[in-house]
C-alpha cells in the first residue's frame, strides 16, 4: 500500500525502465517538467529531495496522465503547502517508469532543451 496525493493505492509493479532523472526548475515551471514527462509515456513515480538536516525526502505522486498532473496540482494550490522542490532551491530528483529507452532518450533532451535537466 502507497499513500500517495490522491490517496492510497496498491503498490503494482511497473513495466518498463526505472530511472531517476535530475531536475531544476521555478515553482510555475513544475506543471511543464511533469507534462513532458507524461506526454512522452513515462509515469513519475516520485519527487526526491535531499534536506541538508533530514536527509532524502521522498513524495510520492503515481502521476501518468495530465489529469493526474493537474489534481496534484490542486491540492498543492489548496493546501497552500510548498512543493518539495521548494526546499532546494528547485533541485530534485524524479524515479520514473518510461516505456523504453527511446522515450527516456525524448524526455531528457526534452528536459535539457527546456533548461529543466540537472546536469
Amino acid at each position: 500500500m502507497i499513500a500517495t496525493p490522491r490517496g492510497y493505492i496498491l503498490a503494482q509493479k511497473k513495466t518498463g525502465l526505472v530511472r531517476r532523472i535530475p531536475c531544476r526548475h521555478k515553482a510555475q515551471e513544475m506543471k511543464e517538467e511533469m507534462e513532458i514527462l507524461v506526454d512522452n509515456g513515462c509515469t513519475i513515480l516520485d519527487v526526491i529531495v535531499e534536506h541538508p538536516v533530514y536527509g532524502q525526502l521522498v513524495g510520492q505522486l503515481n502521476a501518468s496522465t495530465r489529469y493526474d498532473i493537474s489534481e496534484f496540482l490542486k491540492k498543492v494550490e489548496k493546501s497552500e503547502a510548498a512543493p518539495l522542490c521548494g526546499l532546494t532551491g528547485g533541485v530534485h530528483l524524479h524515479t520514473v517508469v518510461c516505456p523504453d529507452e527511446t522515450a527516456y532518450k525524448r524526455v531528457t533532451d526534452e528536459l535539457r532543451a527546456r533548461g529543466f535537466l540537472y546536469e
